[in-house]
């Protein structure tokens, strides 16, 4: 289940680290700490999505 997870979160990490992006510029915070912080955050937040996916999918496989 962890490559599984190790996987998902590569498409995962990135979607949500992308749309921390967008977050940050479509609020205004355009300097490169809040830019990157945001970026961060989905990163981060993408681990426990991921794990969940690869639980849910190995449950009903």
């Amino acid at each position: 289940m962890f490559r599984l997870a190790s996987i998902l979160h590569l498409f995962i990490g990135s979607t949500l680290s992308g749309v921390g992006i967008i977050l940050a510029l479509t609020t205004g915070m355009t300097t490169v700490t809040a830019i990157l912080g945001f970026a961060l955050i989905g990163f981060l937040a993408a681990f426990p999505v991921a794990y969940l996916i690869a639980k849910k999918i190995y449950e009903d496989g």
